[in-house]
C-alpha cells in the first residue's frame, strides 16, 4: 500500500513537471506556474485520499487552487500535503537549471503549517548531520562539515541564495576558505542537494521562504540529513499569523521534529529543467520522459526514477535505480 501511494504521488509531480516544461525558456513564469498548479491539482483529485494542503500556493484569497487549507483527493486516507508545483518559476521561464515540481506528504497533523515569511535555514547531509548547528557561526559550521566529511575546508561547497541580504554570509564563508554555489532561485534544491551524492554541494546556509523549509526538511528527514531553521519575520502581521498556528516556539529553533513530526514522511520531486540532482523533462515525437527522486522516510529508501510516457499519457516504462 505504501509503495502504491509513493507511485501515485510520483505521478502527481510528473504531471506538474510535464505541464510546466512546455513553458521552459518562454519567459512567462506565471504561465509556467499556472500550468504546473492546474496539472498537479487535477492529478491529486484522481487519488483515493483526503488530503489537506498545509503548504501551498498561498492563502485562499491569494490562490485559486492548491491554496493552504484546501482539500484534495477523491476521499480516503487522511494526509497532510506540502506542495511547490513549480519550485523555481524564473528558472523554468528562462531555461535555467534545477527547477522542480515538488511535494511532501505525511500522516494528518504531521507537517508544520508554516506562515508565508522568511526562515533562516541550515541543511546538511547524513555524514555531517550531528556536526552543525544553526546558532553556530558560518565559519564554525563550514569547519565542522569539513571535519565530518574528512576533507579540507577548501573542498567544501556551500550553497547560498544570491540575495543582497546574504552579502555578509557570503563574505564570511569565503573568508573561511570554502567555495560557494550561488543560486538565483530554488532553495529546496539547494538544501536537498547536500544529501545527494554527486551534486557537489555539502552545506546549505541562508534565509529563504519558510514554506519551502518544510518541504526541504521532509526530504532531509527521509534521507537522514539535518535541517534546522529560525523564523525571520518581516512584519508584526507575520508574527501574529505564526502565533495563531504555532505548535513550536516561534522564536526558538525549528528542528526536524517541529517541522515534520513523523518518521513516515515522503518527499518526491520531478525535474523540470536539467540540474545536478535531476534531469529535466524531455519531449519527443512519441511522448515524453521525466526524471524524479522519491524518498520514503518509513522504509528509508531513496529512488531515482525515469518514466517514459507515450503520446496520450500512458506509461511506457519506469526504471528505478
Amino acid at each position: 500500500m505504501r509503495s502504491t501511494r509513493i507511485v501515485e504521488m510520483l505521478e502527481v509531480t510528473e504531471a506538474a513537471a510535464l505541464a510546466a516544461g512546455r513553458w521552459m525558456g518562454k519567459g512567462d513564469k506565471h504561465a509556467a506556474d499556472g500550468a504546473a498548479v492546474e496539472a498537479m491539482r487535477g492529478a491529486f483529485n484522481g487519488l483515493d485520499i483526503s488530503g489537506r494542503i498545509v503548504i501551498g500556493e498561498g492563502e485562499r484569497d491569494e490562490a485559486p487552487m492548491l491554496f493552504i487549507g484546501e482539500e484534495v483527493g477523491a476521499g480516503g486516507e487522511r494526509i497532510d500535503i506540502a506542495v511547490d508545483p513549480l519550485e523555481g518559476t524564473n528558472l523554468t521561464a528562462f531555461g535555467q537549471p534545477n527547477s522542480l515540481a515538488v511535494l511532501a506528504f505525511g500522516p494528518e497533523g504531521s507537517l508544520l503549517h508554516a506562515p508565508d515569511t522568511y526562515m533562516n535555514k541550515l541543511a546538511v547531509g547524513p555524514m555531517a548531520a550531528d556536526a552543525v548547528h544553526i546558532d553556530a557561526t558560518p565559519t564554525e559550521n563550514v569547519q565542522a562539515v569539513a571535519k565530518a566529511l574528512k576533507r579540507p575546508v577548501e573542498d567544501i561547497v556551500v550553497c547560498i541564495l544570491d540575495r543582497d541580504r546574504h552579502v555578509d554570509l557570503i563574505a564570511e564563508v569565503r573568508q573561511a576558505g570554502a567555495r560557494i554555489r550561488l543560486i538565483s532561485d530554488g532553495d529546496v534544491f539547494g538544501a536537498v542537494a547536500t544529501a545527494i551524492e554527486g551534486t557537489g554541494i555539502h552545506l546549505y546556509l541562508g534565509i529563504g521562504a519558510a514554506p519551502e523549509g518544510v518541504l526541504a526538511c521532509a526530504a532531509m528527514r527521509c534521507i537522514g540529513g539535518n535541517f534546522m531553521g529560525r523564523f525571520a519575520f518581516r512584519s508584526q502581521e507575520e508574527r501574529e499569523r505564526a502565533e495563531q498556528m504555532a505548535v513550536c516556539d516561534i522564536d526558538g529553533i525549528l528542528d526536524m521534529d517541529c517541522l515534520v513530526a513523523t518518521d513516515e514522511a515522503a518527499f518526491i520531486a520531478t525535474g523540470v529543467t536539467d540540474g545536478e540532482m535531476l534531469r529535466g523533462v524531455k519531449y519527443f515525437g512519441a511522448g515524453s520522459r521525466t526524471h524524479s527522486i522519491a524518498m520514503d522516510g518509513k522504509t528509508g529508501t531513496v529512488r531515482f526514477i525515469e518514466t517514459v510516457y507515450r503520446t496520450g499519457g500512458e506509461h511506457f516504462w519506469v526504471r528505478m535505480d
